[in-house]
């Protein structure tokens, strides 16, 4: 049995620390400074986390490579299970027609490419966020408003910095759900401080998104609709993850911002000429201004109708354990491994969720949405697989990804900056959200972040004297602001909108937007933990 160690180096936390976030720093480095391809970085990225987890922790090379193959495995299935059932349907839409008149139909809720933007980036993103996640949102909005006439760049920026507010309670709740799995805390005592956290960003990414399309006149001409967007969808993903359910949070919240959104005075009007020129610099579909009938609108929603459908049936308890009884769990082959106290780890152990993975579910959606598009069969496998080839890279870049995060995790070497940073005594409470943006940085999910640190945060909590739950929504607050700069997300936004190989110029763009706005959150988080803001707190 492999026994991680927390101090392999010298004896010294730091300096162990130091060298456990080479694998990260070598990947955002080569992404960044060098510019290399994202699949590239993240295999350079693997390399070093097997030669650190080897050379530097003891880990035997066998486990460490089995360590690998098992986060390649979860970077497939079900990670990449989701997105590629999520981008078939949207494939099929696209063969059909019926995307152009969901665009159509998007475009005509408002003539002003800044509310077109929180539209589809914001509102549609985020219920996108809440049925799929895992990279979904992010391809499917930033195609959309390529269409509509943005700028590629400018299309994933916006798509990336917009993916943030609903990613806690993204894929039916997941990120929370495994939280409270991993913590041992109750959910309805985690899914309440998540959600007296992330709305608060809800408030500001609109405001922040309208300013990256349009600069200051943006925010100068378009406040009052993105106000009320963010307002509505923070008071509706408050009020769900509290009061109602934490896996519908999104969807409500979507919805909600959506309608807020089109109901201001004004959003619906278009914008000046002058504005939509610097706004929309990018080619602007010929046929937006064709009138589409009402049969056809309907099979356009229909996809997404029963994506909702689906997810909504397979929360119903006997639907939800019918399809938990397929899931498979095991002893993953040539891992023996025992955390710093003996106490053997759950990756020793792994479950393949055949039918409630959220892929599976989409997957379903996407068959009965094929004939409804009037999609023969074999057509619809050919997109399928067209859709798998066209992910080729973005598919090798997460499982290289995955399979550095797994080979960091079972090592030992994500325990050791854990609690290096737990070290930081009565500074863990702003450093808590950094250690969450520090998972997603690296695993590109929510989920995985919470499932990799989530219990630490917890005994960091209890060592600090601070609020277990606090700290352990603060992981999961925080990580959502390193969704936008993850390797495998970054991708998945190059690829949509025809950008591959520019990956180093998008994470340039959106690393300071992240940055900041994890700042905004570790001060919440303090503030939290004190009097100023623990009134907030349940």
């Amino acid at each position: 049995m492999f026994v991680q160690p927390l101090e392999p180096v010298a004896d010294s936390l730091a300096l162990s620390a130091l060298v456990a976030a080479l694998p990260l720093v070598t990947v955002l480095v080569l992404l960044g400074a060098v510019r290399m391809r994202a699949h590239r970085a993240g295999l350079a990225g693997l390399a070093v986390a097997l030669a650190t987890a080897c050379l530097g922790y003891g880990m035997p090379a066998g486990q460490a490579l089995s360590a690998a193959a098992q986060g390649a495995l979860f970077g497939l299935f079900p990670i990449l299970w989701i997105v590629v059932n999520a981008l078939w349907i949207h494939r099929m839409t696209v063969r059909t027609g019926h995307f152009d008149v969901l665009r159509r139909s998007f475009s005509g809720l408002s003539a002003d490419p800044r509310v077109q933007a929180l539209v589809i980036a914001f509102c549609f993103g985020a219920l996108l966020e809440a049925l799929a996640g895992f990279g979904a949102p992010v391809a499917i909005s930033a195609v959309m408003l390529v269409a509509l006439g943005f700028a590629p760049v400018r299309a994933a920026v916006v798509a990336l910095v917009a993916n943030t507010a609903p990613v806690a309670f993204g894929a039916m709740g997941t990120p929370v759900v495994t939280l409270a799995q991993v913590t041992g805390l109750p959910l309805d005592a985690v899914a309440p401080v998540v959600g007296r956290q992330t709305p608060l960003l809800a408030l500001v990414v609109p405001l922040l998104l309208v300013f990256l399309v349009d600069g200051r006149r943006g925010l100068r001409e378009t406040w009052m609709p993105a106000l009320a967007c963010g307002l509505a969808f923070a008071a509706v993903q408050f009020a769900a993850a509290n009061y109602v359910s934490a896996q519908l949070a999104d969807i409500g919240a979507a919805l909600a911002g959506a309608a807020a959104l089109i109901a201001v005075p004004g959003a619906r009007r278009p914008a000046a000429e002058p504005v939509r020129a610097a706004v929309l610099t990018g080619a602007r579909s010929a046929d937006l201004d064709v009138r589409d009938s009402r049969a056809d609108v309907v099979r356009a929603y229909a996809p997404y109708a029963l994506i909702v459908a689906v997810f909504s049936l397979a929360q119903l308890p006997p639907v939800k354990a019918l399809l938990a009884r397929a899931t498979r769990t095991f002893d993953w082959p040539f891992l023996d491994v025992a955390g710093p106290d003996g106490t053997p780890v759950a990756g020793n152990t792994f479950a393949l969720p055949l039918l409630a993975a959220g892929g599976t579910l989409v997957l379903l959606a996407g068959a009965l949405s094929a004939p409804v598009l009037g999609v023969r069969a074999a057509t619809a496998v050919r997109e399928w697989a067209a859709t798998v080839s066209e992910l080729r890279l973005a598919v090798l870049t997460v499982t290289a990804v995955l399979a550095l995060a797994y080979v960091m995790n079972l090592s030992g070497q994500a325990a050791t900056i854990g609690h290096f940073v737990a070290a930081a005594g009565a500074g863990l409470a702003f450093l808590s959200p950094v250690l969450g943006w520090f998972g997603v940085a690296v695993t590109g999910s929510d989920t995985s972040a919470n499932a990799l640190f989530g219990a630490l945060q917890v005994t960091a909590a209890r060592q600090s004297g601070l609020s277990p739950v606090l700290l352990a929504a603060a992981n999961s607050s925080g990580g959502v602001l390193g969704k936008m700069i993850s390797p495998q997300n970054l991708a998945i936004a190059c690829a949509a909108v025809g950008l591959a190989g520019r990956e180093g110029d998008l994470l340039r763009r959106v690393l300071p937007w992240s940055l900041g706005l994890l700042l905004v959150m570790c001060l919440i988080v303090v503030g939290q933990s004190t009097d100023v803001l623990g009134w907030m707190l349940p």
